[in-house]
């Protein structure tokens, strides 16, 4: 198992690689986000380990390129920052993982297994529903062309809508997976935020694809049916 690991600290990366080479990995090891790209790009790996604060070229952008040029090799995002929007950004771009340092040497590993299981199938960089077009590389929302401009909790759960378009989604799903999981408050909230969306995707067009089934959610549709 071949992994690319992009570490500017060379002391925790040579921790890592250590680690990992006893765990039966092939690791290589990049200590910049420059070189950490064309790595990426240049050579075949079952799994990359990328810190997002590195020199020469942010994490975030070297994410950018690897599935702009169409690598799908599953990516775990390793970062001292932590909070929903520093996730929303690396899974959006195209993140398959998230871990915060300080971390378990054992459960990076676990992480690193159940990736490589999973493996790295093909997905598109844009979602459409329609004339519904959602670029998750420029964080961008369009209606026909149009831009829509939404803030970063609206963006995720159109996000979160566009993968499940045609299918019922409860408030606490949507709540499960757009909020952080200390979120206490009450579901109500996703009842607003839909009030919000529905004002942005929909009324400026004369349209309503994003639908309310009375007692189970919501369901996000085409308007070209």
């Amino acid at each position: 198992m071949r992994v690319l690991l992009v570490e500017d600290e060379k002391d925790l990366a040579e921790s890592i690689r250590r680690g990992l080479t006893n765990e039966g990995f092939v690791v290589d090891v990049a200590h910049d986000g420059v070189t950490g790209a064309w790595m990426a790009v240049e050579n075949p790996y079952d799994a990359a380990v990328l810190d997002i604060m590195l020199p020469g070229k942010h994490g975030y952008q070297v994410l950018k390129e690897i599935r702009a040029a169409k690598i799908w090799t599953p990516v775990l995002m390793l970062t001292a920052k932590d909070g929903e929007y520093d996730q929303t950004d690396a899974f959006d771009l195209g993140a398959d993982d998230y871990l915060t340092k300080p971390f378990s040497f054992i459960v990076l590993v676990a992480h690193l297994r159940a990736l490589i299981r999973r493996g790295a199938p093909e997905r598109p960089v844009s979602l459409s529903v329609g004339s519904l077009l959602l670029d998750p590389v420029r964080r961008r929302v369009t209606r026909g062309g149009a831009p829509i401009a939404l803030t970063p909790k609206e963006y995720a759960i159109v996000h979160y809508l566009m993968r499940h378009h045609d299918q019922v989604v409860s408030k606490a799903e949507i709540l499960d997976n757009v909020w952080d999981a200390a979120y206490e408050g009450s579901d109500n909230v996703v009842e607003v935020y839909v009030g919000y969306l529905r004002k942005k995707l929909d009324a400026p067009f004369g349209m309503s694809t994003l639908t309310t089934v009375r007692g189970m959610g919501y369901c996000l549709v085409s308007d070209e049916r």
